[in-house]
């Protein structure tokens, strides 16, 4: 009986593999991508271990939001920058029409080799991006913004018109054809979304803060990252320098959600990498504090936190030593039996 059973249920599979294809269908213990799941940086390693797998899963749709000027854009930036550094391919699609590229430049992004579409509409927005993930020459993709994606009547109507649910709907239709589309691919695909008050009385859930488009890409996306703009640097005379943003990892599928990580974003430079290492060189005691003064075992970095940072700059073959010790710590590194396996692969 449990040989015709086993019989019956590879004939099912066989059947279901020659209608849908190879992969179609499979135990769950074959699947290695499911278990090993590929990343690209986020370029903020305290993100990258907040994530628990090293940064935003390939093969799964990412959402950014927060408010105005909390680092979106500068984060999907740093990402495209990442994975244009491993030799991959970044598509940027710009529905707000408002990409700046000499910033973009000055963050990591190669420009010259960035793919970039300025849609007039919604549809084409998202319509442009299933075109690219199925090529499957695309490693990462940037949807900036949500809010942006203006469905085609809408358009079309006139000032004033009440267009209800319009991108809501079209938001599910879109989601629904990419998710399966993306999850067979090696792309990672990020959406850029902003944040609305919601309206109505407290205790009917209005006061608070909702996402826009609806509620699909909620369900959708593997991963959800709220980032806030928590505090403002500045130097010594006071002018400001750049940012502290918190972002708090509120779905994720692949790894522990709800975990939190912050790092500095720098005006003109982007997420300031050395920052992260101090700030992390102290969280996992490889860094030590007396006083004012940073020290890394023998080597004093500094006094004071800026000086430790500008040190970690100048000193790079020190910087690559702790970050490797907490990638470590954070169990970030994978074992050199795993690496040799995937180079003989």
């Amino acid at each position: 009986m449990e040989k015709e059973r086993e019989k019956a249920l590879e004939a099912a599979i066989s059947y279901i593999e020659k209608q849908f294809g190879k992969g179609s269908i499979m135990r769950l213990g074959e699947k290695e991508a499911l278990l090993d799941v590929k990343a690209i940086p986020t370029g903020a390693l305290s993100l990258d271990i907040a994530l628990g797998i090293g940064g935003i899963p390939r093969g799964r749709i990412t959402e950014i939001f927060g408010l105005e000027a909390s680092g979106k854009t500068t984060l999907a930036l740093s990402i495209v920058a990442q994975a244009q550094k491993e030799g991959g391919v970044a598509a940027f699609i710009d529905a707000e029409h408002a990409l700046d590229p000499v910033y973009a430049q000055k963050i990591g992004v190669d420009t010259e080799n960035l793919l970039i579409s300025q849609p007039d509409t919604g549809e084409q927005a998202l319509e442009v991006a299933e075109s690219l993930v199925r090529s499957g020459a695309v490693d990462v993709i940037v949807i900036d913004s949500v809010a942006a994606l203006v469905p085609k009547a809408e358009l079309e109507g006139d000032m004033g018109d009440t267009h209800v649910g319009l991108q809501a709907r079209l938001m599910s239709q879109a989601l629904r054809k990419l998710t399966g589309v993306v999850s067979k691919s090696n792309t990672a695909l990020i959406f850029i979304n902003q944040v609305r008050k919601t309206i109505g009385p407290a205790f009917m859930g209005g006061g608070g803060e909702t996402t826009t488009g609806g509620m699909a890409l909620k369900f959708y996306a593997s991963v959800r990252l709220d980032i806030k703009k928590i505090g403002t640097m500045r130097d010594k005379t006071g002018q400001i320098l750049g940012i502290r943003s918190k972002v708090k990892v509120v779905k994720n599928k692949l790894a522990p959600p709800f975990r939190e990580a912050e790092f500095d974003i720098i005006y003109g430079q982007g997420i300031s990498h050395e920052g992260c290492l101090v700030d992390l060189g102290l969280q996992y005691n490889l860094i030590t504090k007396s006083g004012s003064w940073f020290s890394y075992g023998d080597v004093r970095l500094g006094q004071g936190r800026d000086n430790a940072i500008q040190y970690l700059k100048e000193h790079p073959e020190i910087a690559q030593e702790l970050e490797t010790k907490i990638r470590e710590k954070a169990g970030l590194l994978r074992s050199k039996e795993k690496e040799t396996e995937d180079a003989v692969s």
